[in-house]
């Protein structure tokens, strides 16, 4: 009786296999199914990679579904807009990478070490993006933000709310280097912003010749920038 059973089953299944491939559309591909979870965060993940590598103008609803092997259904059971996906994927990449600034800002390093650790950490993720596709991708928060600044007003707030973030991280290092004597950067709050649009500034000139050579000057402008050679005078 087993081997008769074995053999039903196995001719059901084979059945069902055939059916499937023969009423699913040929064109269509045969996606597996996944958690909501990992949908969500696949589509961010595309998002944000597009938006950076391309334009937000540049990429469709249909591009990022496409990419990240997401039903147009699906993409609208999570997010009402592109807009609003393009919001939460910067978001998400930020969480991503607080945990490194965290640890490049981190009080253990000596407050000069980590401007230079930043500029270094500018550098390298350049030079990661660079090599992945094929030419200098610049800074996404900027990028994204002056693409849309008089278009979108809560695309342009992200930017800027995170892009403030960067700056708070880089004044606590001044201030930190101001109260031990190892730079004179005068206001801290306001020097932390001028290194972060000169920092922005070279990565603009770097895109627009797609040549990274300019971001070798990153960490010396930055330390002149922070006011030691002005202290050691």
């Amino acid at each position: 009786m087993h081997f008769f059973e074995n053999r039903f089953d196995c001719s059901v299944n084979w059945y069902i296999l055939a059916v499937t491939l023969t009423v699913r559309p040929s064109k269509t591909p045969l996606l597996l199914m996944a958690k909501p979870s990992d949908t969500r965060e696949r589509l961010l993940q595309v998002a944000f990679d597009l938006i950076w590598n391309q334009s937000y103008s540049s990429v469709s609803v249909d591009h990022i579904c496409e990419r990240a092997r997401v039903n147009k259904g699906s993409f609208y059971h999570f997010f009402d807009s592109k807009s609003e996906l393009a919001v939460e994927a910067y978001e998400e990449n930020w969480r991503e990478k607080q945990p490194e600034l965290d640890r490049i800002f981190s009080p253990q390093n000596p407050p000069l070490e980590r401007l230079a650790l930043w500029c270094r950490h500018v550098n390298n993720r350049q030079k990661q993006k660079a090599e992945r596709y094929g030419h200098v991708c610049g800074c996404p928060y900027a990028s994204l933000g002056t693409e849309l600044a008089t278009q979108d007003e809560k695309i342009r707030a992200k930017s800027q709310e995170i892009m403030d973030r960067n700056i708070r991280y880089l004044e606590s290092a001044l201030r930190d280097a101001c109260r031990e004597g190892t730079a004179s950067p005068g206001d801290p709050a306001a020097t932390a912003k001028r290194i972060y649009a000169a920092m922005l500034g070279m990565l603009m000139y770097a895109k627009v010749h797609n040549d990274l050579s300019v971001l070798q000057q990153l960490e010396p402008t930055i330390i002149d920038m922070a006011g030691v050679k002005a202290l050691a005078a």
